[in-house]
């Protein structure tokens, strides 16, 4: 039996006021199927890893889905079947167990199987191996009319509404994903220091044929010759022959780190200006002009953050967002627009990650394009910010660009067709499976401006293309 029926505020990852729903956590599928019969609105949510509001759903229910989360690994396949409540961290320590890996793994394992289907997760690894969708055979979705299974070869059109749909389509109850075989548990990992973006973007480009995971880590306050000055990460599977003879010994050893937390808040909005600046330049300096073949483990080279739990609560009461954008590669100056406009209003990202992205894979929802991607963390309360992101929203879709849904928090109703020109599409698959429109977030809420109605009219961004 369920959990009973709790009334909760939640909030997103990135600790911005939440909204009041009924909680349910149902334990097995027959479970599931009785909370989703219920009426709506209603939303599933997982582990609870999206920046803004796409797993809120102020006033109505939210099926928390943790609790299913059984796991299954088929060795001879090279596949896993999973709940969709298992994290990935669960997920990738019974795959290596058994020589084998994740697809894609995002910023954090901290993340749902369902989350990461829902929001289309993307890796390190894109320009090489897509997103997270690309790799699923199957999934079964319950809806409030039934459960569905659905896959790239069996109703198609839904399968794709349903990976990077934002939990909107339905509940995903379950999944069955490829897995990769490797040697060890270790990375072989090559690390250049760049001067600057142009240096930054042209080694990232150039790794895209090397290397399977490659990232930078941009110095978000080097200004003027120095802008875009990175840290930049190449790397691949370590094979036995990379490792020590002691390391030898346990090559799938995949060892829990020493783990500091952040228990509660930080009373004051953190970090300071001066303290981003120093941990930036030495950060920067710290890395080595060049180094190849440096071994490191799995977490320290894919989730350095998960090693300090509740990082989040270091912002402080008001919070703070991700604003991750995706441009084409013709539009990289979208990139130091983004760079030098945050700089000015004073919004110091203590975090910036910047990568390349290969073909977005099917899904008319999925955030991923072919170009770069820019990730960066804006604490909350800086004057003029919000004002600040939406004319940054503005050049991303006159750029033919977009943000993403699963950080978002912010953007503007009008410019969402105009990022996610394949909406249309989406809304017709998702009647299909919600005809009574059952599902909704906070998320969905914002930026549905009569679109269900079929007021699928453009922006014209034509002054911002001229200007």
């Amino acid at each position: 039996m369920s959990a009973g029926a709790r009334r909760r505020v939640l909030k997103g990852f990135g600790g911005a006021p939440g909204s009041a729903s009924t909680v349910l956590r149902p334990v097995d599928l027959d479970d599931l199927r009785r909370a989703v019969a219920g009426p709506g609105p209603l939303l599933a949510r997982g582990l609870g890893r999206a920046y803004g509001d796409a797993a809120l759903c102020a006033g109505g229910t939210v099926v928390d889905c943790t609790a299913i989360d059984h796991l299954e690994i088929d060795e001879s396949a090279g596949t896993a079947r999973a709940g969709g409540g298992t994290s990935l961290a669960r997920l990738l320590e019974a795959a290596l167990a058994r020589g084998m890996f994740l697809p894609v793994l995002p910023g954090t394992a901290h993340v749902s199987l369902g989350g990461a289907i829902a929001a289309d997760v993307h890796g390190k690894n894109h320009h090489r191996d897509g997103a997270f969708g690309s790799h699923v055979e199957r999934l079964t979705l319950v809806t409030s009319e039934g459960t569905r299974e659905l896959g790239p070869g069996n109703e198609p059109e839904l399968f794709w509404a349903t990976v990077g749909g934002m939990g909107l389509t339905g509940v995903i109850a379950e999944a069955t994903i490829r897995l990769r075989r490797v040697e060890t548990s270790r990375m072989r990992v090559d690390t250049e220091r760049v001067g600057d973006l142009d240096a930054c973007m042209e080694r990232l480009r150039a790794g895209e044929g090397r290397y399977r995971y490659s990232v930078a880590w941009l110095d978000t306050l080097a200004r003027g010759a120095r802008l875009g000055r990175a840290v930049v990460d190449g790397g691949d599977h370590a094979s036995l022959s990379d490792l020590s003879p002691k390391q030898r010994l346990e090559p799938l050893a995949l060892r829990r780190p020493a783990r500091l937390g952040v228990p509660v808040s930080s009373p004051v909005r953190l970090p300071s200006r001066p303290l981003i600046e120093a941990a930036n330049a030495a950060w920067y300096r710290r890395a080595p002009a060049r180094r190849e073949g440096a071994i490191r483990s799995i977490r320290a080279f894919f989730h350095p953050l998960d090693a300090l739990p509740g990082w989040n609560r270091l912002f402080g009461p008001l919070g703070f967002t991700q604003y991750q954008l995706a441009v084409p590669f013709s539009a990289s100056d979208v990139v130091r627009l983004a760079l030098e406009t945050l700089q000015r209003a004073g919004a110091w990202s203590t975090l910036a990650v910047l990568k390349s992205f290969g073909p977005g894979d099917e899904a008319p929802l999925s955030f991923p394009i072919a170009g770069w991607t820019l990730a960066l963390d804006l604490p909350l309360g800086v004057p003029g910010l919000p004002e600040v992101l939406d004319r940054l929203d503005e050049a991303v879709a006159a750029a033919g660009g977009r943000v993403y849904l699963a950080k978002d928090g912010r953007l503007r109703p009008e410019l969402f067709p105009v990022m996610y020109p394949r909406l249309g599409e989406w809304l017709a698959a998702r009647r299909r499976l919600d005809r009574g429109g059952v599902f909704a977030s906070d998320l969905w809420r914002r930026l549905d401006p009569g679109l269900g109605k079929g007021n699928l009219s453009p922006l014209n961004l034509s002054p911002l293309m001229e200007a």
